[in-house]
């Protein structure tokens, strides 16, 4: 497979649903959508990021804004590589500004990291001179956006945090480097926030490689006081060279857009078993997929080896990110940041419940 090549479209067309899915966006919705693709680039009518586009246009003008926002979010997946991407990612943002208008409670942080680094943006909500609160700081994987995170930012009030959702480097509007020194921006952002949440209590909850980002962050930021993630990369994924020829093409291509390099040249980025040692008093909760074919369980694996090491796992037969299982991963990941951050034992009570912790389950959790 060649890096040069861009990802085809009926691996986007697989992955799809699973995006949608994961944005509320209707089966059958998408289905039709996909149906009247033909291509999977460029900026003809019939291509994936303008057909997309425009049903994200339609609901825009009807003022359907977050419903807007999550067309768009798809049709610049899974990286904006020209005019109509970038089209579709400028009015991801600006569709999310328009909804979120609706809700006074919802900020936006911008930053930039010298010298001159890049900038990024947060939205935010619960925030509070008067009453900081505690922290949860959300991030996705290097095809996530941070407007997927609307129904999260809402909860703000009742769940008795504050909130922050960012992006990875090179996604959305990042334009930080996606490098070994990444990792940085998570402080950068605490540091901005510290006047407006209690950031010396932060529980990051992270998906995929933000996981990783999280994970590194917290090596040198102890205001990071736990982390949830679902398929983070930790160790073997990064050294594990007869892993990658079978790495999906959409996230060889991806990785490879966002850090110049294939992941076969990114072996310095695996926590290396010191790391793993300093890690041992932070919290994490971490849930693997069995069908996992992006991040082996080799990695949740080397978080669990130190059996001093405070680790929740749930184990699932899945695809990466757990995506058949939202249901019981959303409940589960967010329990775990309020019980980490000793907030609203009620809610916990009512999210283990939801993640089927208080009964019958069909994975595994192990304490």
């Amino acid at each position: 497979m060649s890096l040069t090549e861009a990802p085809m479209l009926s691996e986007l067309r697989a992955l799809a649903p699973l995006h949608a899915r994961a944005q509320g966006i209707p089966a059958a919705r998408c289905h039709a959508l996909l149906s009247r693709i033909r291509t999977a680039h460029g900026d003809e009518a019939d291509s994936w990021p303008v057909v997309w586009s425009r049903a994200g246009d339609a609901l825009a003008a009807r003022g359907r804004h977050l419903e807007a926002a999550r067309h768009y979010a798809l049709a610049r997946f899974p990286y904006v590589d020209g005019p109509a991407r970038e089209r579709a990612q400028r009015l991801c943002v600006r569709s999310f500004d328009s909804w979120r208008s609706t809700y006074p409670g919802i900020g936006r942080t911008e930053l930039e990291l010298p010298p001159a680094a890049g900038r990024f943006a947060a939205w935010t909500a619960g925030l509070s001179r008067h009453a900081p609160r505690p922290l949860i700081l959300v991030c996705g994987g290097i095809v996530s956006v941070k407007e997927q995170w609307a129904p999260l930012l809402a909860r703000a009030a009742a769940l008795g945090c504050a909130i922050a959702v960012t992006e990875l480097p090179g996604v959305g509007e990042n334009t930080l480097p996606y490098d070994a020194a990444a990792p940085a921006m998570v402080s950068a952002l605490l540091d901005r926030l510290a006047d407006r949440a209690d950031v010396r209590r932060t529980h990051a909850v992270a998906l995929s490689f933000g996981g990783h980002l999280a994970l590194r962050a917290a090596l040198t930021d102890r205001r990071l006081v736990g982390v949830s993630t679902v398929g983070a990369p930790v160790r073997h994924f990064f050294r594990d060279r007869d892993w990658h020829p079978g790495l999906p093409a959409t996230t060889v291509h991806t990785l490879t857009r966002l850090t110049g390099r294939p992941p076969a040249e990114l072996g310095e980025w695996a926590l290396t078993a010191d790391e793993l040692a300093r890690l041992t008093d932070l919290p994490v909760t971490y849930v693997a997929a069995l069908r996992d074919d992006i991040v082996p369980l080799s990695d949740a694996a080397a978080l669990a080896r130190d059996p001093a090491a405070r680790r929740r796992f749930l184990l699932v037969d899945d695809e990466h990110g757990a995506p058949a299982n939202l249901g019981r991963i959303r409940p589960l990941l967010l329990g775990s940041a309020l019980r980490g951050l000793g907030v609203h034992p009620v809610r916990r009570t009512a999210l283990d419940a939801a993640a089927g912790l208080l009964g019958p389950r069909r994975g595994r959790v192990r304490t």
